[in-house]
């Protein structure tokens, strides 16, 4: 396997549009790696120009030690997995693993070796002998990837693999590459527009808008501080609550003046506190997680919200609620609902607020 190096890689289409603008950073030697961001924002862009399906506008391109960025895509020692699954529908499951090895020459016996061992590894064993129309999408899909097991390559690139998948077999297929990457160590570049997928799959995320870096962290550390707007209210489902109000100072402390009389209670922490006290008397974005938002009994400075909707999910429910003009959701245990129409009170952790400067989106945290 091999680290994969990106320096101010960039795509500049004929017209004028960048596709990638400027993109830093290092995929270690054994790591799964998660593009994410919405369509069009160049994650897809950004592995096919590792694969070398991409012409490099510029910037330099390394797989290990090697710059690649002229190397010819079948050069590269790389192996791709796509959206479509691209089986011969004419050949059994074996023969779609094996056919890669016949082109290269390798023997016959070599070749049943490393099938037997793919198909071991994928639990695919029992299907060797059917054809791609006998088998379930999900099936299909762990062909596709036993296919670029079987080259044994220095980077794994998978481009949206399970999209066509149902979301039960979304759900077990996505277990199965992270378990397939356990046992091969490989190094794995993973994309996807899926949060849920991101999240749960990537040892570190890149999340991409626009052509642009975002933010580059572990799954937990972006969801817990995310470094602007975009990658706030992008991870997490529901998404982040966003309230936009008037800093001032209350009670000795300082608050958020939101709409007909609303005050939400701050206390940033002391590395917070001067970059929120820079906002007084101006307006404030402040985010809280549906799940740092508790129902909780009437008392000065906490919110009232009339409730819209009540979504129960089974191990817990939304609730849709209207706080002073504001749509926000809070994630409760799915016992003693209120209903539509009542109103209620929250409290909320203050060390879980997020500020963000509302035109930049920037997270003052830093």
């Amino acid at each position: 396997m091999a680290k994969v190096t990106l320096d101010r890689l960039r795509k500049v289409y004929p017209n004028g549009y960048v596709g990638v603008d400027g993109a830093s950073f290092e995929i270690a030697d054994g790591e799964l790696l998660v593009l994410v961001g919405p369509s069009g924002c160049g994650k897809s862009t950004l592995l096919r120009m590792i694969a070398g399906l991409e012409a490099i506008t510029s910037g330099d391109l390394h797989i290990g030690e090697r710059r690649v960025n002229d190397v010819a895509p079948k050069d590269r020692d790389i192996a791709m997995v796509f959206q479509s699954y691209a089986l011969y529908p004419h050949m059994t499951v074996a023969e779609n693993l094996g056919f890669g090895l016949k082109l290269r020459g390798l023997k016959k016996e070599e070749i049943d070796r490393q099938v037997r061992e793919a198909a071991a590894t994928l639990e695919l064993e029992s299907l060797l002998d059917r054809k791609p129309a006998a088998l379930s999408g999900g099936q299909r899909q762990r062909v596709a990837l036993g296919r670029a097991l079987v080259r044994k390559p220095q980077v794994f690139l998978l481009d949206e693999p399970l999209s066509n998948l149902d979301a039960k077999l979304r759900a077990s297929t996505r277990v199965q590459i992270a378990r397939l990457h356990r046992q091969l160590g490989a190094t794995m570049v993973y994309v996807t527009h899926d949060q849920v997928e991101a999240m749960t799959l990537g040892q570190r995320i890149v999340v991409l808008d626009k052509g642009r870096i975002q933010q580059i962290d572990t799954p937990m550390a972006l969801y817990s501080r995310p470094a602007n707007l975009f990658v706030a209210t992008f991870l997490g489902s529901p998404r982040m609550n966003l309230l936009q109000g008037e800093i001032g100072e209350r009670d000795g402390g300082l608050d958020l003046s939101l709409a007909d009389g609303v005050h939400l209670s701050l206390h940033p922490d002391a590395e917070s506190v001067p970059r929120v006290r820079e906002f007084a008397g101006r307006r404030l974005t402040v985010g809280l997680r549906p799940e740092d938002l508790h129902l909780a009994d009437a008392a000065p400075g906490r919110l009232s919200a009339r409730v819209e909707t009540v979504e129960p999910v089974g191990s817990e429910a939304f609730l849709n609620l209207d706080c002073g003009g504001h749509e926000i959701v809070v994630r409760v245990p799915p016992r003693d609902l209120p209903h539509p129409g009542a109103t209620v009170h929250l409290r909320h952790d203050p060390d879980h607020l997020h500020y963000f400067d509302p035109e930049s989106g920037r997270n003052l945290h830093g």
